[in-house]
């Protein structure tokens, strides 16, 4: 294929072998550059709601990954304290027939390990791993990045540049944001333990929710139900960078005391043998992604703390709408990149409020838990997935 028509990607995440995928089935030549020297399957369980997982069956990755994910029943969330359940979601079936794509709960390496053969086998994609986007020069006819590999460093160039590159995404440093991510207050714990290491009530395909005093905690089958996922949240003074910092079960369930906490979820807590922690960090969304030939995409954009689950789907979305957007602007994609710009910030920013606003919600005391719970437990089933058709029934 031409040179003229390659675009590079920075960062083979999610977004980015994503995007790959999505702008070579519109007829560009893809490179994408990863400074890690390999594809390691690192990270926790994922969320793939209807909105996401439409786009990755359009892709034709959807009998890659039907082997690899569970399709949760429900979604159970309990009282931190007592254990009880106070409401219920359904799943399974019900949300594919509203929104017509399934829910999904994956581990992230399957899924990035399902990317990561699509974008090998793409003849129009160039995986280069090592290398990392140093530097970049944006001119009238597109762009000339600086790639560094080791020691050396080569010049590049293509008609555009995606910055997929993450929440320290040194193409967002280079376009001018030099701005650091800003701390939430919280860490998360994440572990994953085999199945059989739980009780038989937290092996079936749901994902539980815990509410409680300032933490909560998420649990939920991945790996076609082989492993249980777990994620447990609360406030934190560590501000550490990366998501991969080692962590003692004491580290965890000094957060999770008796007085508060059921005996079964800190039976839960004390299953995994290791946990590994992180800092959940937040931006402002930006009012501006991009330059000429360059824009960004998913955590590199616009960060999302995970309390709606939609860091994934968001990277996934922009995706799709940067392909489309490029390819009907492929005589000036300048053009294509401003217009695809405009189509995410008001969606993305929304779904950054919502899951700010949600964590707050998850981790409330005293009468205004109890309120929260009051008003959980009214809604139903049928309720609760209407205040989600918003995010979850999303079409470009």
């Amino acid at each position: 294929m031409a040179s003229s028509r390659t675009i590079i990607v920075a960062g083979a995440g999610i977004g980015g072998l994503t995007a790959a995928l999505a702008l070579a089935g519109k007829g560009f030549r893809v490179v994408v550059c990863e400074q890690a020297l390999e594809l390691s399957e690192t990270g926790a369980g994922l969320q793939l709601s209807s909105n996401a997982s439409r786009l990755l069956i359009e892709l034709g990755l959807g009998d890659a990954l039907q082997p690899q994910v569970v399709t949760p029943e429900h979604l159970s969330i309990r009282r931190g304290r007592t254990g009880g359940e106070i409401a219920r979601m359904v799943l399974g079936g019900e949300i594919a027939f509203r929104y017509g794509a399934p829910y999904w709960i994956v581990h992230r390496a399957d899924l990035q390990a399902v990317l990561r053969d699509a974008v090998l086998a793409n003849p129009d994609i160039v995986l280069q791993l090592g290398a990392r986007v140093h530097d970049l020069a944006i001119h009238q006819n597109g762009v000339t990045a600086q790639i560094r590999r080791g020691d050396r460093v080569s010049d590049e160039r293509a008609v555009a540049l995606i910055g997929a590159d993450g929440l320290w995404s040194q193409t967002r440093r280079i376009l001018g944001d030099a701005s650091k991510p800003r701390f939430s207050g919280r860490a998360a714990w994440r572990a994953s333990v085999p199945a059989t290491a739980l009780p038989e009530e937290f092996r079936r395909p749901v994902i539980h929710l815990w509410l409680g005093r300032g933490a909560h905690l998420v649990h939920y089958p991945v790996r076609a139900g082989g492993l249980v996922n777990i994620v447990a949240i609360a406030g934190d003074a560590w501000q550490g960078e990366g998501w991969s910092a080692p962590a003692t079960s004491d580290d965890v369930l000094r957060r999770f005391g008796k007085l508060s906490w059921s005996d079964t979820a800190r039976r839960i807590l004390q299953a995994p043998e290791s946990w590994l922690k992180w800092a959940l960090l937040d931006r402002t969304p930006s009012r501006g992604w991009g330059q000429g030939g360059v824009t960004l995409l998913g955590d590199a954009a616009h960060p999302m703390l995970p309390f709606l689950a939609q860091g994934a789907a968001m990277a996934i979305e922009d995706a799709l709408v940067l392909a489309d957007c490029l390819a009907a602007s492929s005589e000036d994609l300048p053009d294509g990149l401003r217009r695809y710009e405009i189509l995410r910030r008001g969606r993305t920013a929304r779904v950054q409020r919502a899951a700010r606003f949600t964590g707050e919600m998850y981790q409330l005391d005293g009468p205004l838990a109890f309120a929260r719970n009051a008003v959980l437990a009214r809604m139903g089933s049928e309720n609760l997935r209407a205040r989600y058709d918003w995010l979850y029934d999303w079409r470009r």
